[in-house]
C-alpha cells in the first residue's frame, strides 16, 4: 500500500488543498513562534526594559561593557536571522496561495511532505539541495 502511495506522490504536480491547509497551519505556528522569539531578541539588544542607571554610572567596568556589546551584537545577528527565517515563512505562506507551495524550485518535482514538515519554508527538495 505505502508503494502505492508514494507512486501516488510522485506523479502530482501539486499538493491538494487539504494538505495545503495542513502545511498552512504549521506554518503559521512557526511564524507565531518566531514572532515572539524575535521579539525577545530584539528587546536584549535595544535595552527597552532597562531602566537602571547602569550606563551613566562614572565608573566603567571595562571587562563587563565588552561582554555586554559582544551580547548585544551577538542578539542583533540572532535577530536579524529570526527576521529572514519569518521573511521564509511568510513567503511560504503566499506559495500557499498560489498553490506552488511544496514545488521543488530546481526540479520543478513536490518536494517530500517530511521535509516540509521538519523545514516548511523549503524550496529545494533533498536532491536539489544535495547537488547544490
Amino acid at each position: 500500500m505505502e508503494k502505492k502511495g508514494a507512486k501516488e506522490e510522485a506523479k502530482k504536480t501539486r499538493y491538494s488543498d487539504e494538505e495545503l491547509e495542513e502545511f498552512k497551519t504549521l506554518i503559521q505556528q512557526k511564524l507565531e513562534k518566531a514572532r515572539k522569539d524575535l521579539d525577545l531578541l530584539t528587546e536584549a539588544y535595544t535595552n527597552h526594559n532597562d531602566h537602571g542607571t547602569n550606563d551613566t554610572s562614572p565608573t566603567f567596568k571595562v571587562l563587563e561593557e565588552g561582554h555586554n556589546v559582544l551580547s548585544k551584537e551577538e542578539n542583533s545577528r540572532l535577530a536579524a536571522r529570526q527576521q529572514k527565517f519569518i521573511n521564509n515563512l511568510e513567503n511560504a505562506l503566499i506559495r500557499i496561495e498560489n498553490k506552488t507551495y511544496g514545488i521543488c524550485r530546481a526540479t520543478g518535482k513536490l518536494i517530500s511532505k517530511e521535509r516540509l514538515r521538519s523545514v516548511p519554508h523549503a524550496t529545494l527538495s533533498i536532491d536539489a539541495k544535495l547537488n547544490q
